[in-house]
């Protein structure tokens, strides 16, 4: 692998003292207007006739006015083609306008007439770096270097190209020369530690650092620094010596039991992890939000959730016990809860992140949701209407306050719910249809069958394949006796998309029942009650309904029953039982 591309980052951080024209926006060039130099009669060629031109053509560069002065320059040149001067500028001038080429071979021509002008040098030096060119720019600042010894800006470039070319020992000694002259320091210690890391030296980059640490003895993230670096070289004993001399050091540090805990983890001590962890976390000084980045490491490790959520919910509590005021504490502890299904503690963390600050939407959509699961819809009604006046143009608290509604059989208001915050959704249509659906059903509910079959059409005319509202409508559509073949093609569908379903496998059995193909409607019902559905009292009694059409009475008669056994039936039920006849 090319060394440039090989350590990308080290150039990066070597050539931060490089000012490189081109990064200036260029500016609008005004059209160039050739009078303006012939104004200088070809006689005029006296040295205070170019000179004057050279500095008019100066004042252009400097206004932005590229083409004109790039004429007047090389109106300058082609009166004394020996003014090293107007070379430099037409260099500067094209770099400027991102003519790289062009500013290489200007800079050249102006070293070529002085070579002892050392700002000629630097700028020929800039280009070749801009045209890839870096061995070219290497000798032009060892030149320069041994011209100017004291001047650390030329050895930071000198540096910065041999590592483009591969030198990298050589760019060592460069800093290695700049940190005599300059003293220590940590940017200079950063550089070197990555170039003895690719060189494999890492005892090197390691005394590197020691000598900051030396000369900064009391700034504990040096010490942590060297212990990083042995650490991620497979050196755990000279990093746990470093961490153990900074908590000596520095016992009041907040982050050393964090430092600690990552060692030990890596080593498999896990209780040990373990114990450095809830002192860190018991360290007020240690900031909540580490202490929540921690936190989430746990959160996101799906395998292992079960095995290690007991320190989890250990340290979530000591977060608490640490951050008493502070909401993100609490939040973290109900979430690790949910993740827990310990759905009405959870609740209890969520009501005390709220009354600390009452802000955050997202930890109000998180309360209704555990409340969903807790089917608290009561709670859930009165949250979502809080939710709402908070977040008024938030469409989810109009969402849950319509669930919550439709499970109280408060249909009207689940309506109204509904209608507005399906208002504020925008560029969701995924979203939007779940508005649609639930308005459906809704107002199914109401009784105005009109309005619901409309909001079904618009559902799936968002979302094709939502198999809820494809089940929903083609059973209401059954139950009706309208549209069946609609209501066939939709229940088919519905089963295609989601075949585990035994609600969808029941509703295509009892559309085709409807169309009176009775053993058809016999074959899929009896998939559904295979697939979960024989605990179901409507799937029961509807396999009762297809048995006893197709002439198998007694059996049928079983079956109402059962579904009598196992919940609330049709209306028709205990009459099918009484007089074994089946009623519609």
């Amino acid at each position: 692998m090319p060394v440039m591309r090989t350590i990308a980052i080290v150039i990066a951080g070597l050539l931060w003292l490089v000012w490189i024209p081109g990064c200036k926006a260029p500016q609008e060039a005004i059209p160039f207007d050739p009078s303006s130099v012939s104004a200088y009669k070809p006689g005029e060629n006296s040295e205070r006739g170019i000179t004057s031109l050279f500095i008019d053509a100066k004042k252009e560069a400097l206004l932005g006015n590229y083409i004109k002065a790039e004429a007047m320059f090389l109106s300058v040149i082609g009166k004394d083609p020996r003014r090293d001067a107007a070379y430099y500028e037409l260099a500067q001038l094209y770099a400027l306008q991102g003519n790289l080429t062009d500013a290489q071979r200007m800079a050249e021509k102006a070293v070529a007439l002085d070579p002892t002008n050392h700002w000629y040098q630097i700028s020929l030096a800039e280009m070749c770096q801009r045209n890839q060119n870096f061995s070219c720019a290497v000798k032009i600042y060892e030149d320069l270097v041994r011209q100017f010894p004291e001047n650390m800006e030329v050895h930071f470039q000198l540096a910065a190209c041999y590592v483009y070319v591969g030198k990298v020992s050589d760019a060592l000694g460069e800093l290695d020369r700049i940190e005599e002259k300059l003293g220590v320091s940590e940017e200079l210690v950063r550089q070197k530690e990555k170039l003895y890391l690719y060189l494999n030296r890492v005892e090197e980059a390691a005394a590197s650092i020691r000598k900051l640490i030396t000369a900064f003895p009391e700034e504990s993230r040096y010490y942590a620094w060297l212990a990083e670096l042995y650490m991620s070289n497979d050196m755990p004993e000279k990093a746990l010596t470093v961490y153990q001399t900074i908590a000596e050091k520095f016992p009041d540090d907040p982050y050393i039991h964090i430092s600690l805990s990552d060692y030990y983890r890596k080593q498999g001590n896990e209780q040990k992890a373990l114990e450095e962890l809830k002192a860190g976390f018991s360290n007020p000084r240690l900031d909540i939000d580490t202490k929540i980045q921690v936190m989430l490491t746990y959160y996101s490790v799906n395998e292992l959730f079960d095995r290690i959520l007991p320190q989890a919910m250990e340290l979530a509590r000591i977060l608490i016990e640490t951050h008493p005021e502070d909401p993100k504490a609490y939040s973290m502890y109900a979430d690790f809860l949910t993740r827990d299904n310990r759905f009405s503690e959870a609740r209890d963390a969520f009501y005390k992140v709220i009354s600390i600050d009452s802000s955050k939407f997202l930890v109000w959509e998180s309360l209704l949701r555990v409340e969903a699961e807790l089917e608290d819809y009561q709670a859930m009604k009165n949250d979502s209407r809080r939710m709402i006046d908070l977040f008024p143009l938030q469409p989810l608290g109009y969402l849950f306050n319509g669930v919550a509604q439709m499970q109280l059989k408060e249909y009207e208001g689940a309506t109204e719910a509904f209608r507005t915050g399906s208002g504020f959704v925008v560029a969701n249509n995924l979203l939007l249809s779940q508005f649609m659906a639930y308005l459906g059903d809704a107002c199914y509910q109401a009784g105005d069958i009109t309005a619901s079959f409309e909001y079904y059409d618009k559902t799936l005319q968002l979302d094709p394949n939502n198999s809820y509202v494809l089940n929903n409508y083609s059973y209401y559509l059954a139950l009706r006796k309208e549209k069946l073949e609609k209501a066939e093609t939709m229940a088919q569908k519905a089963v295609q998309l989601d075949p585990a379903n035994s609600s969808n496998l029941d509703t295509y059995g009892w559309v085709l029942y409807v169309m009176n193909r009775f053993e058809d409607a016999e074959t899929w019902i009896r998939k559904a009650m295979d697939t979960g559905g024989a605990d179901n009292p409507v799937i029961m009694e509807h396999y009762g309904d297809v048995l006893y059409k197709l002439g198998r009475k007694e059996e049928s008669l079983q079956y109402w029953k059962k579904a009598a056994g196992l919940g609330k039936g049709s209306e028709w039920l205990g009459k099918k039982i009484q007089d074994g006849v089946l009623y519609e």
